[in-house]
């Protein structure tokens, strides 16, 4: 393609892209009388997320529970020129990284997308959760390069007052596609919330991907610190500095002082063991006393654990592995509940 003709389709999908998160998003509203959610609802023109990184489903405006907010955009710009984030004054996000909630990524064990090592340029390849896209002329695949969709697949949404299922159908040949689908429920009269998810391989090669939770937590709407604190089931083990962030104590990761500005904590964790009882950690705001419980069916492949002075983000990776013909079925329980207020404390001695 010349050019000239990529030029013009570069330019006319950002102003797509800067209209799309001026615009009015669909979404619909779920709720079970004790937690209450704003959920975005994908869609391939209007949607409020059509990046080529996180799946499209499950996108929260909100969660509330008894005053509490638990998730919403921890961006504060938009800018479709931006590639991944910008963390500054404000804080600015691209197209395929200002996603908001419990948003999942699927990407191979290679850190690439399904097909994408087979395929040539002009060819198809896959984002499970997005579609079938086209692979450029590059050297590498990038989570934060936005790839042209070539279709988003067959979409359909189901729902009641207190769950929502979406389903994609993606074929773009005969070697790989598959049927995903995601429900979002809230057990009755409980303050939980159950993500379920299947993957069924419909085509010829097997399907084998990781898939992480970003679990975008900007509880209350304050300020990553020492308010924030993290517990696990297995003593956690930082592979990377921490940069005087947070420290490890015990089975906890305590935040030492607020963060600000630019300052972003980033490290990939170790420590778990291959058993789904692992799956297993809490984040609370011990200011407000807002907490969150989060457990998952499946064994951790990895963990890695981001932050910025917007969110926290604990992000659990399981792996996936789907043979032609089968199904492949995991959850994610969320549990949101109220703790101790330890009100008017800041250092991070005080949040034991």
């Amino acid at each position: 393609m010349p050019n000239s003709k990529w030029t013009r389709v570069i330019l006319l999908w950002l102003v797509a892209a800067v209209a799309g998160q001026a615009q009015e998003h669909p979404k619909v509203e779920l709720s079970n009388g004790v937690l209450r959610a704003t959920i975005y609802l994908p869609d391939a023109t209007t949607g409020f997320y059509r990046g080529t990184r996180f799946d499209w489903a499950g996108m929260f405006a909100s969660l509330e529970y008894k005053g509490h907010n638990y998730f919403g955009p921890f961006y504060e710009k938009f800018d479709p020129a931006i590639a991944d984030v910008v963390v500054a004054d404000p804080i600015v996000a691209g197209t395929n990284s200002a996603a908001s909630g419990p948003v999942e990524e699927f990407m191979s064990p290679d850190g690439s997308s399904l097909g994408y090592s087979d395929a040539k340029p002009g060819q198809p390849f896959y984002k499970i959760g997005v579609g079938v896209l086209e692979k450029p002329m590059e050297e590498h695949y990038s989570s934060f390069q936005h790839y042209t969709v070539l279709s988003p697949g067959q979409r359909s949404v189901e729902k009641g007052k207190d769950w929502i299922e979406f389903s994609q159908r993606a074929d773009g040949g005969p070697e790989h596609s598959y049927i995903y689908r995601k429900m979002i429920r809230f057990e009755k009269t409980k303050p939980v919330m159950i993500l379920e998810h299947s993957l069924e391989n419909t085509g010829r090669k097997s399907i084998d991907t990781e898939v992480y939770d970003h679990n975008f937590l900007s509880i209350d709407r304050q300020t990553v610190g020492p308010r924030i604190l993290l517990t696990f089931a297995f003593p956690p083990k930082a592979t990377a500095s921490m940069e005087g962030f947070a420290e490890i104590r015990g089975n906890q990761i305590a935040f030492l002082k607020p963060l600000q500005g630019s300052d972003i904590l980033y490290t990939p964790i170790e420590g778990m063991s291959d058993n789904a009882k692992d799956y297993n950690f809490r984040v609370e705001n011990r200011e407000t006393g807002a907490g969150v419980w989060i457990t998952g069916d499946r064994p951790m492949t990895k963990f890695a654990l981001w932050a910025v002075r917007t969110v926290v983000a604990p992000e659990p990776f399981i792996r996936v592995k789907v043979e032609p013909g089968q199904i492949y079925r995991w959850s994610y329980k969320y549990e949101f509940y109220e703790t101790t207020r330890v009100v008017g404390r800041t250092t991070a001695d005080q949040t034991q």
